[in-house]
């Protein structure tokens, strides 16, 4: 990751200040921590059963270590964030080095480089099952344009934050299917993403969640894909964009502005819990804002994690603003 994304302790978040008015930037600050906390809080959890889930979570939940019983988390302080943060961090970083554009060959290089960095801390296989497909087939030699085909798991929409900080309503979904293509070049993988991404960059416009939800059901039926949105069934905790996006989606409408209950919701009911309340997180936090996240749980993801997100949210709004 870039530089400006580790100086957490360079360039402190004025909270008080950002408390007197929801403005854009705090906005996208609001979807980037809200996506970290909610990554955080499902890292111990991950692919636990919703009961084990629960019981790792505790009462009152919080963030808390990954326990021994989790191959995945075991050993990781609480408020660690995990691939869904730094994929984001790494996809904002390739658009403001891009000025907006993204390079799919750089951007494949530097998710490769980062999953080696990972490897090297002992933190490997963080990639996702249609990202490491679609890497393995560009280094064989596949042209970078149709790598994506296969790809219908959830780290499209996991990512997307960025991008819908950094696009207008009126470019998004151009930007989200550029996004999308090198590893989820899908119309599940574009609707699922194009839902976060839309309710982002409305919130960010300063849309509540209940106004920004029409939107983002409009964008994905442009795929296909509204069903799910409209009228989602039981909730589903899989990898699959077609059952955890809908999940996010539907915790993030009940959460009625409170990014720490959509987060704990998320995480509570086990299965891609950093994913799904990552997911949510972001949504409900673009739309209330950092001044409605709890400020004890953005220091927390910022003093663990030694990340600052602040130099990455004014980048992606001055290219909003282009």
């Amino acid at each position: 990751m870039a530089q400006a994304a580790r100086r957490a302790h360079r360039s402190p978040l004025n909270l008080a200040g950002a408390r007197a008015g929801r403005t854009p930037l705090d906005r996208a600050l609001g979807a980037l921590y809200g996506l970290a906390i909610g990554d955080a809080l499902g890292m111990p959890a991950q692919e636990m059963g919703r009961d084990r889930a629960q019981e790792i979570l505790g009462t009152p939940p919080n963030f808390r270590d990954g326990p021994d019983d989790n191959p995945i988390s075991r050993g990781l302080p609480a408020g660690t964030i995990t691939d869904d943060t730094m994929q984001c961090m790494l996809l904002a970083e390739q658009l403001i080095e891009g000025n907006g554009q993204l390079d799919h060959i750089a951007f494949a290089e530097a998710l490769i480089a980062w999953q080696e960095d990972m490897a090297d801390r002992g933190r490997g296989d963080l990639l996702g099952p249609s990202t490491r497909r679609a890497l393995a087939a560009l280094v064989a030699g596949e042209d970078p344009s149709t790598t994506g085909r296969a790809g219908t798991t959830n780290g499209a929409a996991m990512r997307i934050t960025p991008v819908g900080i950094a696009n207008t309503l009126d470019r998004l979904h151009n930007a989200v299917v550029a996004a999308d293509r090198l590893t989820h070049d899908t119309a599940v993988a574009h609707a699922g993403a194009a839902v976060v991404a839309t309710i982002v960059s409305a919130g960010v416009d300063g849309a509540t969640f209940l106004e920004a939800a029409p939107l983002a059901i409009r964008a994905a039926r442009r795929f296909g894909f509204a069903d799910q949105y409209e009228r989602p069934g039981s909730f589903a905790t899989g990898a699959e964009t077609a059952e955890s996006v809908p999940t996010a989606f539907a915790i993030a409408r009940i959460a009625d502005g409170d990014v720490w209950r959509a987060c704990t919701g998320a995480v509570a009911l086990g299965g891609d819990t950093d994913t799904i309340a990552a997911m949510a997180g972001a949504m409900v936090g673009a739309c209330t804002g950092l001044a409605r996240l709890p400020p004890d749980a953005v220091r927390k993801v910022r003093d663990v994690n030694h990340i600052d997100l602040e130099p990455i949210a004014r980048g992606l709004l001055d290219l909003r603003e282009r």
